[in-house]
């Protein structure tokens, strides 16, 4: 049960008040930038913009990352994803490059330098993301080619320039807010913009249902959304513990080991990266079709791949996200690693050989607790678009998809460092 009474002992502990009110103001001005229109912009126009757009796919992904910024065109409108996806693709190469994988098995000056290439990296997508962005905008493309009027009156080329160079420098700025946030606040930085971001949007969509539906269906979506909520706490919590016994061996005069331990792999392996992937996938043939918008196949992919109420589209997007959660899961946990690991300093799970039937038992629990998770993933993922085909909401639908799964993913991870905080100051934490 939260105990209410621990918030307050938080704020009376006066390095720990101190965290939080700094994260708290790295957040306000994180939000702040969000509002701040980019250079060569008219703001009144995109106002207009936004209210016809419908979009959805990739770029409703876009913008719900960063808070509405993007539709926005704002000084921050990239938002945090050009960092999530260089973290995803630095990720992804340790496994493909022998110096990535030697650099991640080095600890923390390995990890230092990696991160020093995700900077890199992350400033590299964000000037080739601003100026797709810049150039769709030039267009109105970007708000689903409605009929408004022009967002970026003058488009010459230096304003064009100083476009792409104000939302690159807005990527660097928001990367360096979430390491302050990381080293000097409370909670993963990264991870808690992009919480601001989705759980700024909550409101503004919450209010869109009562306005074109009624009070009574915004209520009953509220409700709706607290049992997701309770029903993907439980499951984000749910892991399935391994145990691990170490053999006692001698070093000197010293006895190391006869411990007991356990490999905790929870159902949820991947989070919610399956879902960015699959929805990125399912986008890639509405934007090409965007250069030829007179062959048949442009017409067919408007008709089956765009329109998330289809079958076609729901099947699609379904099984994308069962297979990009075995693909993510087998790159990311190797259990012929972990099997040799544990033999090294002499552990072994009890009944099972250390070595390869180690590595062979650990894949096969794997293999089992994926399955149950990938179709978890695909239902939460569906909800939006089952909202969309009942009440007529959009795909940006508050309680489901993506945001749900960050907002508690996040939500439990910052609480559990905040109860740690308090637990090493003696107090009772956020838990009984």
């Amino acid at each position: 049960m939260v105990s209410l009474g621990a918030f307050v002992r938080a704020f009376q502990t006066p390095d720990l008040r101190n965290k939080i009110l700094f994260t708290l103001g790295i957040l306000a001005v994180f939000r702040l930038g969000s509002f701040v229109p980019t250079p060569g912009v008219d703001f009144s126009n995109v106002r207009q913009c936004v209210a016809l757009a419908e979009t959805s796919g990739l770029f409703g992904l876009l913008n719900l990352f960063s808070g509405g910024a993007l539709l926005q065109l704002s000084i921050f409108a990239l938002g945090i994803m050009p960092y999530i996806t260089a973290s995803i693709i630095v990720q992804l190469l340790t496994v493909v490059i022998p110096r990535f994988e030697e650099l991640k098995k080095e600890g923390q000056s390995g990890t230092a330098k990696l991160t020093q290439y995700t900077r890199y990296l992350t400033i590299a997508l964000a000037i080739l993301q601003s100026t797709t962005f810049v150039s769709l905008a030039r267009t109105n493309a970007i708000f689903g080619g409605v009929d408004c009027p022009p967002v970026v009156p003058d488009d010459r080329m230096i304003i064009i320039v100083m476009m792409i160079i104000t939302m690159t420098a807005g990527t660097g700025l928001i990367m360096w807010l979430g390491e302050l946030i990381t080293s000097r606040g409370i909670g993963n930085g990264m991870s808690l913009l992009i919480f601001t971001s989705i759980a700024a949007t909550f409101p503004s969509s919450l209010w869109q249902i009562a306005q074109e539906r009624s009070i009574e269906t915004m209520l009953m979506v509220i409700a709706i959304g607290l049992v997701v909520v309770a029903l993907v706490v439980l499951v984000e919590q749910s892991q399935r513990r391994i145990p691990v016994q170490y053999a006692k061996r001698m070093v000197g005069l010293r006895t190391y080991g006869g411990t007991s331990t356990y490999i905790p792999m929870k159902i949820n392996q991947a989070g919610v990266i399956p879902v960015i992937f699959a929805s990125s996938m399912l986008y890639l043939p509405a934007l090409i079709s965007q250069f030829d918008r007179t062959s048949p196949w442009a017409a067919w992919i408007d008709r089956y791949l765009t329109r998330g109420d289809h079958p076609l589209y729901i099947a699609l997007y379904f099984g994308l996200i069962i297979f990009f959660t075995y693909f993510y899961v087998a790159i990311t946990f190797n259990p012929e690693e972990v099997a040799e690991n544990m033999r090294k300093y002499g552990g072994f799970i009890p009944g099972i050989r250390a070595g390869r039937p180690t590595a062979e038992y650990l894949d096969y629990v794997l293999a089992r607790l994926t399955f149950p998770g990938s179709i978890y993933l695909g239902l939460v993922a569906l909800i939006p678009l089952i909202a969309l085909i009942l009440i007529g909401a959009n795909q940006n639908f508050p309680f489901g998809g993506t945001s749900i799964l960050i907002i508690v993913g996040v939500g439990l991870e910052t609480v559990k460092q905040i109860q740690s905080q308090l637990q090493q100051r003696n107090y009772e934490g956020f838990l009984r």
